[in-house]
């Protein structure tokens, strides 16, 4: 299960008492907002899209939409979505769960420059009823990010 791949990275950090499992779902950006009891664009939704050899995995912000010209212009390709029959293959994670977290080595996690606005994200954990709270930066580390990228829209910054 993904969700004990997540806690045993976060163990080896002395952090796995952060991760966080609801009793309900929180598989969507408003579920995982109103659960974690924050505003929708603290969410860090993990959106995965087909990069060469395995998945671009883009951490943004709950309330920002991925420009599709702002990615051409970033990634030198098309922003097309991981298919949800893919998506576990390509990412370790089933949908709803999605996170950068213990992904398998050829999936190349970057976050959006939407999440700095915030002191503090949620991330999920690998299941459809988690999350962790992480300061951006600490996002950043523990994703094993590549680089902060501009590639959304329609959020505003602090």
């Amino acid at each position: 299960m993904a969700i004990e791949e997540v806690k045993a990275y976060f163990r080896k950090l002395g952090m796995e008492e952060k991760v966080m499992e609801f009793a309900v779902s929180s598989a969507t950006v408003e579920l995982a907002a109103e659960a974690a009891g924050v505003i929708p664009g603290r969410i860090a939704k993990t959106l995965s899209f087909y990069g060469e050899e395995g998945a671009i995995l883009v951490v943004t912000a709950g309330d920002a939409k991925v420009d599709s010209r702002k990615f051409k212009a970033r990634f030198e390709r098309k922003a097309k979505m991981v298919r949800a029959e893919d998506v576990e293959k390509l990412t370790g994670h089933a949908v709803g769960g999605v996170c950068p977290f213990a992904v398998p080595e050829d999936a190349l996690v970057f976050l959006d420059l939407s999440l700095k606005r915030y002191d503090s994200v949620f991330p999920a954990c690998g299941s459809a009823n988690s999350a962790i709270e992480l300061a951006p930066e600490e996002l950043f580390r523990y994703a094993g990010a590549l680089e902060w990228v501009d590639v959304c829209k329609e959020w505003e910054e602090r």
